[in-house]
């Protein structure tokens, strides 16, 4: 029986699984792209199976790169360096372990560099460095996304030092990527290790994992013989770097190229009539029907009310989630990633409650910790760095108050929010959609437009919270609620609100979808307001926005 390599097999009617052993047909195995259609296992892929599964048929054409220094230390262990690489080109048919193309993915110009294991284990030596450095070059020169494939062991150790400068050099070439405005999304597959994991397979915008795929600094025999740790079970693979907010996402290799379309198709923004949204919101409070303001909070507080996901649905064309904070977790309280409103590209960031029990408990009843807001802090920046729109959804009674989220900073991730959307260059709509509580809610809502949904209510504490402190007594929240001054109508006349959004009558629990239309509405004309204003202008009326807050009319003028 023949078990199948890398390489093709052609003539082989029947294989072993590389990951399950059993016994596949090769040729049903090629259609599916080297995915077991027993366990699963994504198996390897050459780079130009790589580039012909991920870009329009026909359309790469192959980027050349400078010549590099062929054996720059004069190596030789049991063979000569020279002999090596000789021998690896002759196997694969490749100068070198990538192969750098221009193409378009879905229609979208787009510089691919794909890694290819079989040529002395994916390393990174001088020619993959320069490869990799020309493709974002040409990627910054004709402004289009760059997606890197990583398959890798780590740093080619025939070329020594010269091997480790290429993460310097390759990083060097995607931060020049960064500071133009141009995507950069990495693909890792299995494995990614040393010098590639650490420099330009985990330094992109977006870092998408197929199933199983390791990545890491240090290998697990490395990390085993060097401090004689036990692993834990299925360390590395990419399910275990989405839970601790490593990666974005993982992507089936069957949905790689749609959700990469969808990706790329972010950066392109298509002009679109406006339609007219005049009516959409309220700025006068006497238009807003007369509630006590316990009422309100009772009100703002109901599972049925839509939450971040369900808007996310209903008001918005589509959305690719993006998770983790590339520190150490994923909060699931926080909800972030990219999204098309009326056909115009938009960062969404909201906080996510749930309707049942069990989803409460797994979102942590809408309470982000600091991995939380350190993931919205990422896509705030990718959102300045493209020139997108960002939409906050809040709905929250405050940032998760708890012993952990305070050894990681909980204060500090909510102040860098605060502080990063001061000065974010791009156009800022805040929407109160539930509970607006406290430090944790201001943390997505310092905007250029701020909204509150009519139901909705924004507070410093709880009624509940305020009552047990000032009156010692949690029953006085009515009172509480109504001397804080929470609802909506009270917003709009502090000027802490710029409008309310209507809600269906009885309340958005009680006709989610309409609730959801009228805030797409909303959306649409606050945007449609703030489009045309220059990024400093944004700025500066931001900050002139929030100044005013707290001061006499006339003193401030005088204190100037």
């Amino acid at each position: 029986m023949t078990v199948l390599d890398t390489g093709t097999a052609a003539g082989t009617a029947w294989m072993l699984c590389p990951g399950c052993s059993a016994m596949i047909y090769v040729k049903r195995y090629e259609r599916a792209d080297r995915v077991c259609p027993e366990c699963d296992d994504h198996g390897m892929l050459t780079a130009r199976q790589r580039v012909d599964l991920l870009l329009d048929e026909d359309s790469a054409t192959p980027v050349d790169h400078a010549a590099t220094v062929r054996d720059p230390l004069g190596f030789s262990d049991s063979r000569p360096y020279p002999e090596r690489l000789d021998s690896a080109r002759q196997a694969t048919g490749m100068p070198d372990a990538v192969l750098c193309v221009r193409g378009t993915l879905g229609g979208v110009r787009v510089v691919v560099a794909a890694m290819d294991f079989r040529f002395l284990g994916g390393s990174l030596g001088s020619a993959v460095g320069e490869a990799v450095t020309t493709a974002a070059e040409i990627a910054l020169a004709e402004r289009r996304p760059l997606i890197v494939v990583t398959a890798s062991g780590g740093a080619r150790m025939q070329e020594g030092i010269v091997a480790l400068m290429q993460m310097a050099k390759t990083s060097c070439a995607l931060r020049r990527l960064d500071d133009a405005g141009v995507l950069t999304v990495s693909v890792v597959t299995d494995p990614t290790y040393g010098g590639v994991a650490a420099s330009y397979a985990t330094s992109t915008d977006v870092i998408v994992a197929e199933p199983g795929a390791r990545l890491g600094f240090a290998g697990p025999r490395v990390i085993r013989q060097t401090i004689g740790q036990t692993l834990p079970p299925g360390f590395q693979t990419a399910e275990f770097l989405l839970e601790h907010g490593i990666v974005d996402m993982i992507c089936h290799r069957s949905a790689l190229r749609d959700r990469l379309i969808r990706l790329v198709g972010m950066t392109v923004r298509p002009s679109r009539p406006h339609t007219d949204d005049a009516e959409a919101v309220r700025t006068d409070p006497a238009t807003l029907a007369v509630a006590d303001p316990w009422e309100r909070v009772r009100a703002a507080r109901r599972l049925g009310r839509p939450t971040t996901l369900d808007h996310l649905a209903g008001a918005f064309e589509e959305f690719v989630e993006l998770h983790g904070d590339r520190m150490s977790a994923d909060c699931a309280a926080m909800v972030a990633g990219l999204a098309r409103l009326d056909g115009v590209p938009v960062a969404v960031i909201g906080t996510q409650k749930g309707h049942t029990a069990a989803e409460l408990a797994q979102r942590n009843f809408g309470m982000p910790t600091p991995a939380g807001y350190r993931k919205s802090a990422r896509v705030l920046r990718l959102a300045a760095k493209l020139g997108l729109p960002v939409v906050t959804l809040v709905d929250t009674a405050g940032a998760y108050p708890g012993i952990a989220a305070e050894e990681r900073g909980q204060a500090v991730a909510i102040a860098e929010n605060l502080k990063l959307l001061a000065g974010l260059p791009v156009p800022v709509v805040a929407v109160i959609t539930g509970e607006g509580g406290s430090g944790g809610a201001l943390a997505l809502a310092v905007a250029d437009r701020v909204l509150v949904c009519e139901n909705a209510v924004y507070s410093v504490i709880s009624p509940e919270g305020c009552a047990s402190i000032l009156w010692q007594d949690a029953a006085a929240a009515p009172r509480a609620a109504r001397a804080l001054r929470v609802d909506a109508a009270a917003l709009l006349e502090l000027g802490i609100a710029d409008a309310v959004v209507p809600e269906p009558e009885g309340g958005a629990d009680r006709h989610p979808a309409t609730a959801t239309a009228l805030l797409r509405r909303a959306l649409r004309q606050a945007l449609h307001e703030l489009r045309t204003l220059p990024a400093a202008d944004l700025a500066a009326q931001r900050h002139a926005r929030f100044r005013v807050f707290g001061t006499a009319p006339n003193d401030l003028q005088e204190n100037r």
